[in-house]
């Protein structure tokens, strides 16, 4: 049987867009970093290891794209320096990570556990991200989901 996907275009697919912006592979090691209260460019080079062009290029994207802006600072006696703080758009990625964490946990933890934990500041529970449709329900099992076309689907062109 046909998948009824292929009669759709993926063309202004909103996960191609944010993959171009979230792909490449230290994206979500500098949001890491950033998301830690690391903010300066040599603070992430020294904890990541990220080679340093890649780190230049990875931050320049994320703040062309609107993820991060630039705040000066300067150190007594140095020239001005940047760092490297969320905007709204960077913020709204805390799930994301989260949700990427959990997922690491559960299947590339180390034997003794994971390095890093989530807690949520008032009680100090442990944070996850949780899927819930718009009428309440919790969404626990993936194939409970079923993705169908959006307000801006296209049909396929043949």
């Amino acid at each position: 049987m046909r998948p009824a996907a292929l009669d759709w275009s993926v063309e202004n697919c909103t996960i191609g867009r944010a993959m171009e912006i979230l792909g490449e592979k230290w994206t979500l090691v500098v949001l890491r970093e950033v998301f830690s209260g690391i903010r300066r460019f040599d603070d992430m080079r020294v904890r990541t290891q990220i080679p340093r062009q890649v780190l230049t290029n990875r931050l320049a994207v994320l703040v062309e794209r609107g993820v991060l802006r630039r705040e000066p600072y300067r150190e007594p006696g140095s020239r001005v320096r940047h760092e490297y703080r969320l905007t709204e758009m960077g913020l709204d990625l805390w799930p994301v990570l989260v949700a990427v964490l959990g997922w690491g946990d559960r299947y590339l933890a180390d034997p003794d556990g994971a390095p890093l934990s989530v807690g949520h500041r008032d009680c100090g529970g442990e944070v996850r991200v949780e899927l819930r449709c718009d009428q309440g329900h919790l969404v626990d099992q993936p194939r409970d989901v079923i993705p169908r076309p959006g307000p801006a689907a296209r049909p396929q062109s043949t």
